[in-house]
């Protein structure tokens, strides 16, 4: 689930501090360019409001907008196309037989909990049955991409402005299908476990989002995938990061306004875009 949040709505409490919140933006500047990256949530409830006075101003004035991938149907069913074709396990091999007795027998649990059908994902790669646990998540909770940061973006953004994407669907599958057997089985595990002792995990960051708290984001969504998974981390986080952050400088290079909507977990802490373009030396504004 975390490779998804990075990847991707509880109700606030009642008090002064979450009346102020928002979501986490961050403004980077130099002599004749300005970029507002907003950190995203991929899936959200219907109806939510995470919508700014700051991002709604950076969407009118903005030259382009930047997404991970291109916000369109044919993007859509070109990556189901690549995960069915790179997430299917070959003849004759089965998920649960790849997996130990004891994450055999919860990944049956969580399916059965979750309403996923066990047939179903014992023929995919363990990349994407987490992909697949991950959407059974989200629909237990109410929440869809279609109410998601990217898609609400794209429909707001003025048609002139320009619409750019860092990725391809096949270079975002290969992500998660490049990544080793073992790192690929090791996050399953990691995922199967939230979803059996902290079910209230999704709304549980949702709420670090809306609360704009960059903190509990790093340490709830990025520190169990360091730890648990260092190699995903590396391939998810860091390293497309790096790939991204020489797209952004090019960017700044020239002039004008432009908007930056990538996951959330690609902005905060050490490894995110943010702390990265300071570290090259321009204006940063932002938590």
């Amino acid at each position: 689930m975390r490779r998804l949040a990075v990847a991707g709505v509880a109700l606030l409490a009642l008090t002064p501090a979450a009346a102020c919140a928002e979501p986490p933006i961050w403004t980077v500047r130099d002599h004749d360019s300005e970029m507002v990256l907003f950190g995203s949530l991929h899936v959200l409830k219907p109806g939510a409001r995470w919508m700014t006075p700051q991002l709604t101003r950076a969407l009118e004035r903005a030259d382009d907008i930047w997404f991970e991938l291109p916000v369109d149907p044919g993007t859509e069913l070109e990556a189901a196309r690549l995960a069915a074709q790179r997430g299917t396990l070959p003849p004759g091999q089965t998920l649960t037989t790849l997996l130990k007795p004891d994450t055999q027998a919860r990944l049956l649990r969580v399916a059965e909990s979750y309403g996923v059908a066990l047939p179903l994902i014992d023929r995919l790669e363990p990349w994407l049955a987490e992909v697949v646990l991950g959407s059974a998540i989200f629909r237990k909770a109410g929440a869809s991409v279609d109410s998601g940061v990217e898609k609400s973006l794209n429909q707001a953004a003025p048609p002139v402005t320009q619409r750019h994407a860092f990725e391809t669907p096949a270079e975002q599958i290969g992500v998660f299908a490049d990544t080793s057997r073992a790192e690929q089985i090791a996050s399953l595990e990691e995922t199967l476990r939230s979803m059996e002792e902290r079910p209230e995990e999704y709304e549980s960051l949702v709420d670090a989002w809306m609360d704009g708290d960059v903190r509990r984001l790093d340490h709830e969504a990025l520190d169990p995938l360091r730890e648990a998974t260092p190699g995903v981390y590396r391939s998810l986080v860091v390293q497309r990061n790096t790939r991204w952050l020489a797209r952004l400088r090019v960017r700044m290079a020239g002039s004008g306004r432009t908007v930056v909507v990538v996951g959330v977990g690609h902005l905060v802490g050490p490894d995110g875009l943010p702390t990265r373009l300071r570290a090259l030396g321009y204006s940063v504004e932002g938590p």
